[in-house]
């Protein structure tokens, strides 16, 4: 892993600034285009490559059936290279939710489609949510990516289990988890480039200190949420290192 971001690192070296930009531009195009607002959730997220473009991706939509689809995942490496294999997983993941399968067959498809014409090195974390906006559940299955975090009136908890990284093992298979969601809670998802950050003493900024700050959190709408953590992650590393991996965050909010 570390050999791969070494050759993404020269590579992405080798590009003029105009290519920077048109790549960066690119991958945008890929992204959310805002917040996505119901009746009783919000959506938000962020999105801070390492460098211009990253291996980090996330997406959010409504389904056909009036539920709402949400993934987001990381991919091994960092640059142009990584944002292209990010690419390919995301042009994979959008076919999905048309096939009306849950979040783990979603994901033994996606693995089983990447397997077909694997990329040497390459494979991916990934994590897929569907929400249903009137009895409020939260169903979602994950392949490797940091549990997501919930916080609510009992406190902050992680969810789920992790599971087998997308792209990698023939036949993998996944969980299936839910949890009831009430008015005022919010669910964190999370790439580990944010918790993995480190500061001046080369400590990093660690899950435990994540969900401290997540837990201040409960009384906030999603982008406040949002605007938080990344302000505590920017305090946390200044006057120390800099950032040294993508970081995606997406928050579900629910409301009243």
């Amino acid at each position: 892993m570390v050999l791969q971001t070494a050759v993404d690192d020269r590579f992405s070296g080798q590009l003029t600034r105009f290519e920077r930009e048109e790549a960066r531009l690119i991958q945008c195009s890929l992204l959310p285009a805002g917040s996505l607002v119901g009746s009783s959730f919000e959506i938000a997220y962020r999105f801070s490559p390492y460098a211009g473009v990253g291996g980090d991706f996330a997406d959010f939509f409504e389904l056909p059936d009036g539920q709402v689809g949400l993934y987001i995942g990381d991919v091994v490496g960092k640059g142009l290279p990584a944002a292209l294999y990010a690419a390919l997983v995301m042009g994979l993941l959008r076919g999905l939710h048309k096939t009306g399968n849950g979040t783990a067959d979603s994901l033994t498809l996606l693995n089983n489609r990447m397997l077909v014409r694997p990329v040497t090195g390459r494979y991916a974390t990934t994590l897929y949510a569907i929400f249903d906006s009137v009895s409020r559940k939260l169903m979602f299955s994950n392949a490797g990516m940091p549990q997501p975090l919930l916080v609510s009136e009992a406190g902050c908890m992680p969810l789920g289990e992790g599971g087998l990284p997308s792209g990698i093992f023939p036949g993998a298979t996944y969980d299936s988890h839910s949890i009831q969601l009430h008015p005022g809670d919010a669910v964190l998802f999370a790439t580990d480039g944010l918790h993995e950050l480190r500061d001046r003493y080369d400590k990093d900024f660690s899950w435990e200190r994540l969900q401290d700050t997540w837990l201040q959190c409960r009384t906030r709408s999603a982008e406040d949420s949002l605007g938080l953590l990344f302000e505590e992650a920017r305090t946390f590393c200044e006057g120390g290192s800099e950032q040294q991996d993508d970081i995606t965050a997406v928050v579900l909010k629910v409301h009243g």
